[in-house]
This record gives structure tokens, C-alpha cells and sequence, in this order.
């Protein structure tokens, strides 16, 4: 019942958020069909970071970095690259794990800049993802510094355990590469 609540929320929110962007869309635009997820985000929250949580091929990931980059550097965080798909069962896995773990969601959350990459056959988005270590498997986590350096990559199958993710070595992971608060 709880997630049952917790879902209808959201979907109120997301309507909410969703008709307050079309009637701020202007008509000529809306005419036009040029409204995009990235135009959408601008025009609900100007100079205020959205995070990345869903993958979307549309999406430009490179600006979805550089805007997490931005905001890890404003808050004093690192940022967390999930790079996955709508197709990958681990990746919806590793969703419903931060669900049911607060204590890990309220750890990614204090000290990462959650970004999520497309790669599908839709958008493999291969430019940006060119410039980091050869990915082996789906989801797979990089971390970079606020400045948008690479510190690490992560095969997310080291974090596994039976049909999930194992909460110590998940935990172990997001705290080893958390930002010092200086």
C-alpha cells in the first residue's frame, strides 16, 4: 500500500509538472512541435539543476554531464554516471535497490550528482561515451571529481548478490568514493 501511495504521488506530481511546461510553452513552439525533454526541464526550473533519473535517447548526455558537473562543483559533491537503458533488467534492478535502501539512497544523494546515459540501440551515444573506459556490462556506474575528472569505473556486477545488489558492498562503493567536505 505504501509504494501503491507513493507511486500515485508521483505520477500527481509528474502530471502537475508536466501540464505547468505545456501551458509555459508558447504556441508558435508547441505549432512547431519543438518542445524537447531538455527545452521542457529549462522552462520549469531556469538556472536550477534538474537530475538525470530516467534514460532517455533524446536527451544530450554530454550536456546532462557537463549541467551535473556544474552542480557537483556548486555543492561540493562528485557525480555518479549510470550508464544503462529502459532495456536493462539490472538497471530497474538497481532502481528498486535505492528504492527499498533509504540509507544508500540518502548516501548516493548527500554526495553524488546522479546522472543517467542512454545507450540503447535508439542512441548508444558513443561520442561521450568514447571518452571513458570501455564498458563490459549494463548498468555501469563511472565517478567523476567536480571538475568532471574521471576517479573511477565501476563494473556494477561486482556489486551483485543472487537477483540484486549486495547493501554492504553497494554502501562500501558509495562511501569509499564520496566527496571529502572540506
Amino acid at each position: 500500500m505504501n509504494r501503491l501511495t507513493t507511486f500515485v504521488k508521483l505520477m500527481v506530481c509528474c502530471l502537475t509538472l508536466a501540464l505547468g511546461v505545456q501551458a509555459q510553452v508558447s504556441p508558435e513552439s508547441r505549432a512547431a512541435g519543438q518542445q524537447t525533454s531538455q527545452a521542457a526541464a529549462a522552462v520549469v526550473s531556469p538556472g536550477k539543476y534538474v537530475p538525470v533519473h530516467k534514460y532517455d535517447p533524446k536527451r544530450d548526455a554530454a550536456r546532462d554531464i557537463e549541467e551535473a558537473v556544474a552542480e557537483a562543483a556548486r555543492t561540493g559533491r562528485r557525480v555518479l554516471v549510470e550508464v544503462g537503458g529502459e532495456w536493462c533488467i539490472w538497471c530497474h534492478m538497481m532502481d528498486d535497490f535505492f528504492e527499498k535502501n533509504r540509507a544508500v539512497l540518502d548516501l548516493r544523494e548527500k554526495n553524488f550528482v546522479m546522472v543517467k546515459v542512454n545507450f540503447s540501440d535508439e542512441n548508444k551515444n558513443e561520442p561521450l561515451l568514447s571518452r571513458y573506459p570501455e564498458i563490459q556490462g549494463y548498468p555501469h556506474l563511472f565517478v567523476l571529481d567536480r571538475d568532471g575528472k574521471l576517479l573511477h569505473s565501476q563494473d556494477t556486477a561486482e556489486l551483485e548478490e543472487g537477483k540484486g545488489y549486495h547493501l554492504a558492498r553497494f554502501t562500501a562503493f558509495l562511501e569509499k568514493w564520496a566527496a571529502v567536505k572540506q
